[in-house]
């Protein structure tokens, strides 16, 4: 009889996990063989990366060109599996190139560490009293990490305030963390761990949480490009682009696609060089509705010679030390495509590429149709899928996009004409 209660699986060699997993979903001989082929990515770092591994899964890596930031080139690897996403990124860096590209900036890497206290009798007094030991706190706090401190990091800074919630008044102690070139994670953590004895014997109060913000308001990286209007098509084209972005800023339903394309090239992005693309993305969204209102990440505009202007700006959590970044072989080699030298200038290419990506969709929207690139790339999914190889791919997709129908029961049924044929 099946059953997934299995007690000390993780303490199971990769094969007999394997096994049980083969058994439980009845998997063939040549599923399981695909489960072990782990590409660049060995078994043996996998299984100390997570837990229960059973395999690796791969997602193509692509290369975005075109890219000028700051006056300086890059190649960027991008790691997702929805077409037209490289391709778009590519091209709307080759039209932003026209006009110098990309002119970035960020703020210092600062993460924010959470530390909430609750049963507090004065939150007030509280919050005042936290404030007169600040520098006691920052102390404890950053004698956890002496490495992080003399690279020029450590926790710099503190804010308190006070929440009205459903279960009664909370008092918020926020850390914050120059994190240097590291996403930080461990580092915030570990010092909000370290402050909680201390901040409950001021406080009297009782701490419960201890975390990390992944709204990262303090680490923002911003991005500008101005687009030739003859480049983009003329000027109907420039005052369709930024009807598109009127239309998201105005209505929430329309935004969330609207900054979901945006992420399309930052997450991708994030994910090839090993970091995390949860806690980007969360930070993402949530930044995006910070007023209360839900709003795009980019802005686009029209200036005086009727050229398109856009800019971004976004939280980045992202490094390049530590975690993923310098595990997955993948990562360390994307990271070394990319050539950055500091976790200020990761976030600076992040935005760029975000602004990109939001450019070539918003054009596509306005001059052809989402569909038509997309579509066709898409089309080539489905012919495999449908069991196409080789030059049978190409010819099986060409059919679909030209009837307008991309789905999987028309290529099977045009495979099979043209294998009769």
């Amino acid at each position: 009889m099946k059953t997934s209660i299995l007690p000390k699986f993780y303490n199971l060699p990769f094969e007999e996990r394997l096994r049980i997993v083969k058994d439980f979903a009845g998997l063939t001989e040549e599923e399981t063989a695909i489960l072990k082929n782990s590409g660049s990515l060995p078994i043996e770092t996998a299984e100390r990366m997570i837990e229960n591994v059973v395999g690796v899964a791969h997602v193509p890596l692509g290369i975005a060109v075109n890219f000028i930031i700051n006056g300086k080139p890059y190649l960027i690897p991008m790691a997702i599996e929805e077409p037209s996403v490289v391709a778009a990124a590519s091209h709307a860096a080759k039209l932003a190139a026209v006009k110098g590209g990309f002119f970035t900036s960020s703020t210092e890497p600062i993460m924010i560490g959470q530390i909430q206290v609750v049963g507090v009798k004065e939150p007030e007094k509280a919050r005042m009293d936290i404030l007169a030991e600040k520098e006691k706190i920052l102390e404890k706090a950053n004698e956890q990490d002496p490495v992080l401190v003399s690279m020029g990091g450590g926790a710099k800074d503190l804010n308190v305030k006070i929440l009205d919630t459903f279960r009664g008044p909370m008092v918020i102690v926020e850390l914050h963390v120059d994190c240097r070139d590291a996403m930080g994670a461990n580092a915030v953590n570990t010092m909000a761990e370290a402050v909680a004895p201390l901040i409950e014997k001021i406080t009297g109060g009782k701490v419960l949480l201890r975390i990390i913000s992944n709204l990262a308001t303090l680490r923002i990286a911003k991005a500008k490009t101005v687009i030739d209007k003859n480049v983009l098509g003329g000027e109907e084209v420039v005052d369709g682009i930024v009807d598109a972005y009127a239309f998201a800023a105005a209505d929430p339903y329309r935004c969330a696609t609207h900054n979901k394309g945006i992420m399309n090239g930052v997450t991708a992005v994030v994910l090839a060089t090993g970091n995390d693309t949860r806690a980007v993305e969360a930070g993402a969204h949530a930044y995006a509705a910070r007023s209360g209102h839900y709003s795009p990440l980019t802005k686009w505009e029209k200036d005086e010679n009727g050229d398109l202007v856009g800019t971004i700006e976004l939280p980045v959590a992202v490094g390049i030390v530590g975690g993923a970044t310098r595990t997955n072989p993948i990562a360390k080699v994307a990271l070394k495509i990319l050539g950055v030298k500091t976790a200020r200038e990761l976030g600076e290419v992040l935005a760029a590429v975000g602004l990109a990506q939001n450019l070539a969709a918003l054009r596509a929207l306005v001059k052809e149709g989402i569909q038509r690139g997309h579509m066709s790339l898409h089309a080539r999914n489905i012919a495999i899928a449908a069991g196409a190889t080789g030059e049978l791919i190409d010819r099986v997709a060409e059919k679909m996009v030209q009837e307008r129908k991309i789905r999987i029961d028309r290529a099977k049924e045009i495979l099979e004409e043209l294998r009769k044929g």
